[in-house]
């Protein structure tokens, strides 16, 4: 699974990055530490209601991590839904209709996994911050959805809830070892079709990361509480003799 990653990009990278066309001024700050129900950014293609042309517009948007579908009778759900495996994402009830025509790409610089150690070893699992070895932005790929609370009145500006899931699959070899999943990569090179609502076999896209792009290293504990946040957490570890090795 992935359940925790880290996004730190400045909304004027990402709108370059990712040739967004609307921009729609939502901006959060820097997160070495994104967990199920924070705001994150996801770039998606929807086609905006004051334009009469049908086609679909590339925008940047703060949505919740945790998808909630349209049908829940509550958000509670979403924190249980934060991924969704590529397998059975066109079949699941609670992801098969997003998949079918809200498709993002969720930004971000890598993604941490906990490593089980040797046993009587300490920390007894060990967090590692696995991420692009060239430097690039990793382009999840995640799928979006809107609530609407039918608790609020109409005109409430928060009546509609916009949240998303990463989806996943079997990790590449290099990082494997760490742990069997990870986030779907959507390569630069897929992103309009990925993005786009007209297409409507989006599982041709879903192709596995080529081996040999991902690095990884082992990082503080400090991660492991979602209170902590700041540039160490992806720092390498240094090995102090103290911790397993498990390289």
């Amino acid at each position: 699974m992935c359940g925790r990653y880290a996004s730190t990009r400045k909304r004027d990278e990402l709108l370059q990055e990712f040739e967004v066309e609307l921009d729609t001024g939502e901006e959060i700050g820097p997160d070495y530490n994104v967990a199920p129900t924070k705001q994150v950014y996801a770039v998606m293609s929807r086609v905006p209601k004051e334009e009469s042309t049908e086609r679909p517009v590339r925008q940047l948007r703060v949505v919740r991590w945790g998808l909630v579908p349209s049908w829940a009778k509550d958000p509670s759900i979403g924190s249980r839904m934060i991924n969704a495996r590529v397998e059975t994402v066109a079949e699941k009830p609670a992801f098969r209709r997003a998949f079918a025509s809200r498709r993002c790409l969720l930004p971000a610089d890598g993604f941490y996994e906990w490593m089980k150690a040797p046993e009587g070893a300490k920390p007894a699992k060990q967090p590692y911050f696995i991420h692009p070895e060239d430097g690039g932005v990793m382009a999840m790929a995640g799928l979006y959805e809107f609530w609407k609370d039918p608790s609020r009145a109409d005109d409430d500006p928060l009546k509609w809830l916009c949240t998303c899931t990463v989806i996943t699959t079997d990790a590449e070899d290099g990082v494997g070892h760490i742990h069997e999943r990870m986030p779907m990569m959507i390569e630069r090179e897929r992103w309009a079709e990925w993005l786009d609502p007209r297409v409507s076999d989006a599982s041709r896209l879903l192709v596995p990361a080529l081996a040999g792009r991902l690095a990884a290293y082992p990082v503080s504990t400090a991660v492991n509480n979602v209170r902590n946040n700041g540039p160490d957490l992806v720092e390498p570890l240094k090995d102090d003799g103290d911790r397993a090795v498990l390289f």
